[in-house]
Formats: C-alpha cells, structure tokens, sequence
C-alpha cells in the first residue's frame, strides 16, 4: 500500500529589486530601455535578461572608493 503524504512548506523570496544602471554607461542604458520595453509587452523572461545582464555588466565597472 502507497502512503502519500505533503512535504514541508516552500518558502519563496521575493523578487529582488532591478538594479540600476551605471550613471553614464550606454550599455547599461541599453540594456535598461531593453528591459523597459520588454515590461511593456508583458515579456517578463526578457526582463529578467535584462536584469541579470545588467547586474553582471555593473559590475564591471570601477567602484569609488570610500
């Protein structure tokens, strides 16, 4: 005889926060209005694209230092 039973609860975190582009940079800027226009058409896999490609490009730019 099969026993089914539930398992524990799944604890989902919130969507993180877009990041921001990089002051200046045109990558950055085109990959936001890419992701602006993606929002707009309710393509929300190409804005998460663009949120990932964003994210991994700033970090290539130089931090100021404090």
């Amino acid at each position: 005889m099969s026993h089914n039973t539930m398992s524990g609860p799944v604890h989902v975190l919130p969507p993180a926060e877009w990041p921001t582009p990089h002051p200046g940079c045109a990558v950055c800027k085109a990959l936001a209005d890419q992701r602006h226009q993606a929002q707009t058409a309710a393509d929300y896999s190409k804005v998460s694209d663009c949120n990932v490609e964003i994210r991994e490009h700033k970090d290539q730019h130089p931090r100021r230092r404090r």
